[in-house]
């Protein structure tokens, strides 16, 4: 086997690895525990459907791929849940450092372009990166409204933190923001997600 094919399998296997590692996040109904590739898997297929919602015209291709690989650096540095503050003052040190390890099991080329795409997304700029994140936001948020606001509940999110985190929401999709806008009034009303 070439060099190349080799390194391509071996980051292929890699990145099974993120079917092991589980959000905070719950199945839609009451499931168990989502894992990160479901997430990803979920985000990309939301991009592809929910497309037309984007306040920018963007290149579907990539924003797929930005939802597919924004979470695999997880393998090595864990879930940091999304209102973990604690958690979420080491999480660029710990993403960056799984970042250069996984990502150079590829090919010189392909480590390049899947970390020009990882780091677009992180830096949040372009209408792909901002789309995708406003991906980020809904996909977890459809799940909690499944399940009657019961991962905030056993959290102990407010609204005042779903409504900063959903901000970057409405850069990528007014339409989508609106979307999550009536979702959020709707679990403060039904006492799922306290002021």
């Amino acid at each position: 086997m070439d060099e190349r094919l080799k390194k391509q399998l071996e980051f292929v296997l890699e990145i099974d690895k993120e079917k092991n590692i589980f959000r905070q996040t719950h199945l839609s109904g009451q499931g168990r525990n989502e894992n990160d590739a479901e997430h990803a898997w979920h985000m990309a297929i939301m991009a592809y459907l929910l497309r037309e919602y984007s306040n920018e015209p963007v290149d579907i291709g990539r924003v797929m791929l930005m939802c597919l690989i924004h979470d695999i650096v997880e393998i090595d540095a864990g879930d940091t849940y999304a209102y973990d503050t604690e958690g979420l003052k080491t999480q660029k040190a710990r993403e960056d450092a799984a970042k250069e390890r996984i990502f150079s099991l590829l090919p010189e080329d392909q480590k390049q372009e899947l970390l020009q795409i990882f780091d677009e997304f992180e830096a949040f700029q372009t209408p792909e990166a901002k789309f995708a994140r406003a991906m980020d936001n809904l996909q977890p948020l459809l799940l909690n409204n499944s399940n009657d606001g019961g991962d905030w509940k056993e959290h102990e999110v407010t609204a005042e933190n779903v409504y900063g985190r959903q901000r970057k929401t409405k850069l990528g999709s007014e339409k989508l923001f609106e979307v999550t806008d009536r979702i959020l009034k709707e679990n403060i009303a039904k006492g799922n997600l306290p002021e």
